[in-house]
């Protein structure tokens, strides 16, 4: 039996139009225990839009959290209970999101002014679900760079009832910036990051921004008890495959190969395909990562990029993408005899 471990000791990100329910079960294929969150999901659509195609996911995907978007605690608590009812394993707050149109409907990362609303969504969340209900922030907004401030947030939405907090490093820049200047402009300050374990040990407290290395994650995790991992994830995302190992204490997993995990996906896109008519590039876009940094990974992409062979059915585009595999091999046997 595995030694039990927090539940956000390594997640991946939520990620607007890349984390849906094709990529988590792909990453699903390469960590059996790392968290999968969905794309930001707002109240507004949930309520009003069509509730079941946009809770949709694969019983593969679990454990898996629902991202929420929004500021009024009626609306979150409906749409947390919708999330618990569907059963996902955890309800997370969008308050670290900097883009104008979510600044717009009042919520994501301009929600850190508003320490004291946020503590009753929360709370109104608690109250509706038994699954965890986590917020997910940022260390500050616009210029303001005290660590107070960030403290005082933690600190009273933590009295509204959240004990998990996960903490992108960076500041939010509300003006000026765009979502993703906001990735890679504010300075990232992991300091404050773990200043908040300290401060708050009995909180649950994970670290985003900025960590692409297992060797990074280990840092981390000497001084918080998770790392959040987003875009290294998705455009690297053999970088998973040794997780489960490495940090979750499961050595009986075998870590399946790069040939194994494509051709498992090519069997999602054909089920995908036949449940409800999903086109298989809508999956296999999520997966052009896997060969990343191997000899021949360009041509390989091409294949399963190109557009016109859309109306192909994927296990004939999967055949022309390993004649490209298979070619590169014998070309670097060749120039190595």
């Amino acid at each position: 039996m595995l030694a039990p471990v927090s539940p956000w000791r390594l997640s991946v990100a939520p990620m607007m139009a890349w984390t849906d329910r094709h990529c988590r079960y792909f990453h699903r294929l390469l960590t059996r225990h790392t968290l999968l969150y969905t794309e930001m999901v707002t109240t507004g659509a949930l309520i009003h839009g069509d509730t079941a195609q946009l809770l949709r996911y694969n019983a593969e995907e679990h454990p898996v959290a629902l991202q929420l978007g929004g500021s009024e605690p009626d609306a979150l608590a409906r749409c947390a209970t919708l999330g618990q009812s569907h059963g996902f394993d955890e309800i997370n707050l969008n308050c670290g999101c900097p883009s104008e149109r979510v600044q717009r409907g009042a919520f994501g990362a301009c929600l850190m002014n508003e320490a004291v609303l946020v503590a009753d969504c929360v709370k109104a969340m608690r109250d509706a679900v038994d699954i965890p209900v986590t917020v997910k922030h940022r260390i500050g907004v616009d210029r303001e760079e005290s660590y107070g401030f960030v403290r005082d947030f933690v600190g009273t939405v933590a009295d509204g009832g959240c004990e998990v907090f996960i903490v992108h490093a960076r500041n939010a820049w509300l003006k000026g910036l765009s979502p993703k200047e906001n990735r890679e402009i504010p300075p990232l300050r992991y300091e404050l990051v773990h200043r908040l374990k300290q401060d708050f040990p009995h909180l649950t407290i994970a670290i985003n921004g900025g960590i692409t290395t297992d060797e990074q994650i280990a840092g981390h995790l000497a001084h918080v008890d998770g790392v959040m991992i987003g875009r290294e994830a998705y455009h690297n995302p053999w970088l998973m495959a040794g997780w489960d190992a490495r940090f979750f204490g499961d050595a009986a997993r075998p870590v399946p190969t790069r040939e194994a995990v494509e051709l498992a996906m090519v069997d999602y896109m054909e089920r995908a395909h036949a449940e409800d008519g999903a086109p298989w590039y809508s999956v296999a876009c999520h997966m052009l990562g896997l060969r990343h940094g191997l000899r021949g990974a360009r041509k390989w992409r091409q294949v399963w990029s190109d557009h016109r062979l859309k109306p192909l059915p994927p296990r004939e585009v999967w055949a022309l993408a390993q004649a490209h595999v298979e070619a590169t091999a014998e070309a670097a046997q060749t120039a190595t005899a």
